[in-house]
């Protein structure tokens, strides 16, 4: 493969990286809007936006399988089209119907949508690590954040303009559908890394019994409850437990985001000279210490430092699980898509523990078990390590 085309394919999955980012950014910023016009309480929107996961997880096991067919290119395809019908079923819902159901069914819909772009993205990403030649993964993650910085950052002068929910979400998505389609004609050719010939000589056909696989979806589970804590809670915490006002906590939410893109940027140059094992370990030792310098800082410069240390720490263990479970290209669809759906459980699953630990011990200190999470997976890091050629290179 050409070294320009290689260059066209990473520019191509990294804007659809960002453009993920985007989609679920401007459906994040209406969720006020829709919790309005279909008149529901917190809990109930919370049930609601369970419709999301139901359609997320179920959506990535099979994602491997589509990507073995199609391709990484065809399927982030598909998922584009799926988002954008969810985002205007959502819309039409809630601001046209006001039918609860109709918005269920329409975030299901997006959330089958995203969870097979999701995955698919990640494998190509992967692919393009590997004709490169060095790490560039954890960019892309940072391309995703970007993207929803982006698409957040829309989203004010939308709500303050009171621009209609089915104008801003259908030309979102309607905008990322078109760029997608164009953007992923410059994917790599599909087809001879994921064929079903190189199936039948690779070992286990089945990703989800291979404790290598299984480990390495512990160590991502931990680092994405890492990442999404933090987007849904701390900010609460610094405002509950240090009786902040509330811009304070969205500031440390903010100082967060940035440290944990800016450990992406810089991360991929870490991860070449040191190896993924010996990174990993301090970014998990580095959210293990920033959890607690939030939690028993006391002081605000010590629980500045420790949002920091935190979103660092938080920042390279998703991307490097997804490299490493393509380490091997004739298994790296159904290895990712496995990987990709234990990590995705904590993001679902993260949020309705901390608050269930939150209403007994305090939000505050319901961040500890972020910390106590850490350890296990300190110890499923090695499942990481590169294979011996790549470390040889």
């Amino acid at each position: 493969m050409a070294a320009p085309d290689v260059l066209r394919a990473r520019n191509a999955v990294a804007l659809v990286f960002v453009l993920n980012g985007f989609c679920f950014a401007a459906l994040v910023t209406r969720l006020p809007d829709i919790r309005g016009d279909l008149g529901l309480t917190n809990g109930q929107l919370g049930l609601l936006l369970l419709c999301n996961a139901a359609g997320s997880v179920p959506s990535m096991p099979v994602a491997g399988r589509l990507i073995e067919r199609w391709g990484a290119g065809a399927v982030v395809r598909g998922g584009a089209v799926l988002v954008t019908v969810g985002l205007t079923v959502v819309a039409l819902g809630a601001s046209t119907l006001g039918a609860a159901p109709v918005v269920g069914v329409g975030l299901f819909t997006y959330g089958v949508g995203t969870g097979v772009w999701d995955v698919s993205m990640n494998v190509e990403a992967a692919a393009v690590e590997q004709r490169l030649g060095r790490t560039v993964m954890p960019r892309f993650h940072a391309g995703w954040s970007m993207g929803s910085i982006a698409g957040a950052a829309l989203g004010i002068p939308v709500n303050a303009l009171d621009v209609p929910l089915l104008l801003h979400l259908g030309l979102v998505a309607g905008g990322a559908l078109v760029a997608v389609v164009v953007g992923t004609r410059a994917f790599l050719p599909a087809g001879v890394p994921h064929g079903d010939e190189g199936l039948a000589t690779s070992p286990g056909r089945s990703a989800w019994l291979e404790p290598r696989t299984l480990a390495i979806g512990l160590m991502v589970l931990a680092f994405a409850l890492t990442e999404g804590v933090a987007n849904d809670w701390l900010a609460l915490a610094l405002i509950d437990g240090y009786d902040v006002e509330d811009w304070v906590g969205v500031a440390g939410f903010a100082v967060f985001v940035t440290a944990m893109t800016a450990g992406r940027l810089v991360g991929t140059t870490v991860l070449d000279r040191y190896g993924r094992v010996p990174v990993l370990r301090a970014t998990a030792l580095a959210g293990i210490a920033g959890v607690l310098l939030v939690v028993l800082g006391g002081s605000a410069p010590l629980v500045l430092l420790g949002i920091v240390v935190w979103g660092l720490g938080a920042s390279l263990g998703f991307p490097v699980g997804m490299s490493a479970g393509a380490d091997d290209p004739l298994r790296a669809a159904r290895r990712v898509s496995a990987i990709s759906t234990i990590g995705y459980t904590a993001f679902f699953a993260g949020p309705p523990l901390i608050g269930w630990v939150a209403d007994r011990v305090g939000t505050l200190d319901a961040l500890l078990v972020v910390a106590a999470l850490l350890v296990p997976s300190f110890l499923a890091i090695t499942a990481a390590r590169e294979p011996e050629k790549s470390a040889a290179r």
